[in-house]
């Protein structure tokens, strides 16, 4: 018996009459070159931009850069300035001096690197702190269901050790705050000075210290200084008197009670941070109009997120090439594909780049929340994510609209064959809040994405020409398919 897709497949060939050379039936397809999506990925991902933290100078050139190629490539301007759909956002940028360090026993001090041994949180407070340090567990304080892990403990005038990750148990059912933030705050009740998170070193792949500016809603944490220290630098801390960061997050999910104490280890933070409440920040957005006589006034989106994670002190900025340079180029590039080949779509295409994605989704939401073009116009929106590193691609949401993944699944089999079969429902990255408007989507990535994803090394050296180039081809023939009307809006499902 023949698979649904092979059916699928033969029924696109009957229909389309299959060509082994794309171009034929996907003009200027062929034009799509990995040399260009890496020129512009070495572009974003340059020192000059710093990371481009949504809100930063580094940022705002991006959004510059990407509003003139939408500009010279003729597409309309969609946003509420010209090209940019504004908003504002939270803004920390972490300055010099930065600094963190461990007292030994003799008087002397172990000074750790920024980058390697230890990170600042993105949303951390400013402040300069020597202090003992106090073990706190997962830093929950819950007397109503009796899991407080500063009952037996003093954090006053202390810096608090906690794990970065929340426990993959549960006490009555009870769902844990995933916020840093709200952690953060509980430590400040308790009087700490500092917060050092560590990251679960029993877990599969424990986590590296990584730039990060999803710490969650709530206020700004001002004079609370917060880092997230490598496990190589939590050994040292924890070794002076004998303790193993493993054997206390066995004990610690094994009993699931509290084992908080103080390590009698003295260590120094510095942090100095800039923090803006209201920063202005952009979603960069560009429209093809279609040529349809009615499905002109039906939209395609193609999107991905053009912001990162920044620098910090002067002393580590964190590239991003995959995340998400490699997306925004892919969107740029099928832009430049479209109009320079001189494709006339019957219906337009809306060109969209988000900013903070990496603080939630926030540019993605705000446009959701503020449309630009109408949402029951909107056929469906394609998400561009880390897509240039690794071997193959994947596409997900195919579960929540399945008829739109297939066309993708069978354009991959007559052609890229670089698409793995895993998907999953409910959007994913800046796809989610088009899910939630019950938009068809898919969620472009490729597969293995991650291995330097919010590091110093994710650098455009690392990325697959190879993989890149087949992913925004396959993106630019699914758009086609849409875009010329051969896709109904399909009804999503959760």
């Amino acid at each position: 018996m023949k698979s649904i897709t092979s059916v699928i497949t033969i029924i696109l060939f009957l229909i389309t009459g299959f060509t082994s050379n794309p171009g034929d039936k996907y003009p200027g397809v062929e034009k799509i070159s990995g040399d260009n999506l890496i020129k512009t990925v070495e572009f974003l991902a340059s020192p000059e931009l710093k990371g481009r933290l949504a809100g930063s100078e580094g940022f705002y050139k991006a959004a510059e850069f990407m509003a003139g190629e939408f500009k010279s490539l003729g597409l309309k301007p969609a946003g509420n300035e010209g090209y940019y759909q504004t908003f504002t956002t939270e803004y920390n940028e972490i300055v010099a001096p930065c600094g963190f360090s461990l007292s030994n026993k003799d008087g002397s001090e172990k000074k750790y690197k920024l980058g390697e041994d230890f990170i600042c949180r993105g949303f951390t407070g400013s402040g300069k702190v020597s202090a003992e340090i106090v073990f706190a567990g997962y830093g929950f304080s819950d007397a109503e269901n009796n899991f407080d892990e500063y009952a037996g403990i003093d954090a006053n005038g202390k810096i608090v050790m906690m794990f970065k990750q929340t426990p993959s148990w549960k006490i009555k059912d009870k769902e844990w705050n995933q916020s840093l933030r709200y952690r953060g705050s509980i430590a400040l009740k308790h009087g700490a000075a500092g917060v050092i998170f560590v990251s679960k070193p029993n877990d599969a792949n424990p986590q590296k210290p990584i730039g990060s500016v999803m710490d969650g809603e709530g206020e700004h944490l001002i004079s609370l200084p917060m880092i997230h220290a490598d496990l190589n630098a939590v050994d040292d801390i924890l070794g002076v008197e004998g303790k193993n960061i493993k054997a206390l997050q066995t004990e610690l999910d094994e009993k699931k009670t509290p084992i908080s104490f103080s390590t009698n280890t003295k260590v120094s933070i510095e942090v100095t941070a800039l923090y803006t409440k209201d920063r202005r920040t952009m979603n960069v957005a560009g429209i093809l109009e279609g040529s349809g006589t009615e499905l002109k006034n039906e939209y395609l989106i193609i999107g991905a997120h053009l912001d990162h994670v920044g620098d910090q002190a002067g002393e580590v900025y964190f590239p991003g090439a995959n995340d998400n340079a490699s997306g925004s180029a892919s969107v740029l590039e099928l832009a430049r594909t479209f109009v320079k080949s001189g494709i006339k779509p019957k219906r337009s295409i809306m060109f969209i780049l988000f900013s903070n994605e990496e603080s939630g989704l926030l540019g993605s939401s705000y446009y959701c929340k503020n449309p630009i073009v109408p949402v029951e116009k909107t056929v469906a929106m394609l998400n561009n994510d880390c897509v240039g590193f690794g071997d193959s691609i994947q596409i997900g949401n195919g579960k929540s609209a399945p008829g739109l993944w297939q066309i993708t699944r069978t354009i991959d089999s007559l052609y890229t064959k670089a698409m793995i079969m895993r998907t999953w429902n409910g959007g994913g990255a800046d796809a989610a809040p088009f899910h939630q408007l019950k938009i068809p989507c898919l969620y472009f990535v490729s597969y293995f994405s991650y291995t330097f994803l919010h590091l110093p090394g994710d650098k455009p050296e690392t990325l697959n020409k190879s993989t890149f180039e087949k992913e925004c081809k396959l993106a630019y023939m699914t758009a086609f398919e849409i875009a010329n009307g051969n896709y109904s809006k399909e009804k999503v499902t959760d």
